[in-house]
């Protein structure tokens, strides 16, 4: 056998006693202080009872904020479960109501749904311009604001839906005015 081969046995045996050697214990400095677990369960608690209080604020805070979207029709039925609360009703202004009085500022008008009206009042000296009550246009309006327990709803902000451009050109080529170009209401209450 020549000298490698002597190397190379000796280098396996000394690789298999290294293998099956145990490992030698080793010592714990005694001078550091172990973890404390409860340090870590507080956080976790301080943590848990945080997230409960934001969770609580934010589902409290949203309780008055909902806004419920009904139709004239839909409102009137649920006249009830909604009075006092914020709705969104969409409807078409009946033609002839809108009506403006200058002290104090409030305009007053009617829509139609289906086959109910409801009676709107808005408290305030302007409206957008597209909200005129036009002959031979019907003219489709959204109001936010609360069901009075009285019967009319107190509208906080007024939109007027403009008819498209193309429904406009239509209307145009039979002579008839976009509503933001023909005149205001001009009765007083």
């Amino acid at each position: 056998m020549s000298n490698i081969d002597d190397e190379l046995a000796q280098a396996v045996r000394e690789s298999e006693a290294v293998a099956d050697a145990q490992p030698a214990p080793v010592a714990v400095p005694t001078g550091l202080p172990a973890p404390k677990p409860k340090r870590s369960l507080v956080l976790l608690g301080s943590l848990l009872v945080m997230g409960g209080a934001i969770l609580t604020l934010v589902f409290t805070s949203f309780e008055g904020s909902a806004i419920y979207s009904r139709k004239v029709d839909q409102l009137i039925s649920e006249r009830e479960k909604l009075a006092g609360r914020n709705v969104l009703v969409e409807g078409t202004l009946k033609r002839g109501t809108l009506v403006r009085r200058d002290d104090p500022c409030e305009y007053r008008f009617t829509i139609k749904g289906g086959s109910q009206e409801l009676a709107v009042r808005y408290p305030r000296c302007t409206v957008p311009d597209t909200f005129r009550d036009v002959p031979g246009m019907d003219t489709m309006v959204t109001a936010q604001g609360s069901l009075d327990p009285a019967g009319h709803f107190e509208a906080t902000s007024i939109i007027a839906k403009c008819p498209s451009k193309y429904e406009m050109k239509e209307r145009a080529g039979k002579g008839e005015q976009a509503p933001h170009q023909a005149l205001g209401p001009t009765s007083a209450l």
